[in-house]
């Protein structure tokens, strides 16, 4: 992994890993163990996934810029419709909260996204123009 997408990949789930415990904290108060319970396993799901997604994507970028977007939209997609199948399977579950877990899951999510905005914005990016490659005049 290089460093940058290391630095990302630290620079959201160290916030999303804090917000976690915060919603955890906030499920307890409001729901008792099962709004602790189902924020937790909101905050596994949300960095499992968008870590799995940033690996991903840093693998792709080894090989092209085509294959790097191709696994970002992939992963995206295959990320939200995971989220779906598992919040609509875990819909009639009575060990957790559901609304709590459902909630979790919008801010952590939203909160990562956020967060990777923000280490975006701070890099300074090379980007280096290769010559054209049909514009070779002697």
């Amino acid at each position: 992994m290089h460093t940058s997408d290391a630095r990302m990949l630290r620079g959201a789930a160290i916030p999303a890993a804090a917000a976690g415990v915060g919603a955890v904290l906030i499920g307890l108060l409001t729901a008792g163990g099962k709004g602790a319970l189902a924020a937790a396993l909101a905050s596994v799901v949300v960095i499992a996934f968008f870590s799995i997604s940033a690996l991903v994507v840093s693998w792709a970028a080894k090989i092209s810029t085509q294959t790097m977007m191709l696994a970002a939209l992939a992963s995206y997609a295959v990320k939200i419709l995971a989220v779906m199948v598992l919040v609509r399977a875990m819909d009639e579950v009575t060990i957790w909260n559901t609304t709590v877990f459902g909630w979790t899951v919008i801010a952590l999510a939203l909160l990562w996204i956020a967060a990777e905005f923000r280490i975006a914005m701070q890099q300074k990016l090379y980007i280096d123009e290769p010559e054209n490659v049909l514009d070779r005049s002697p």
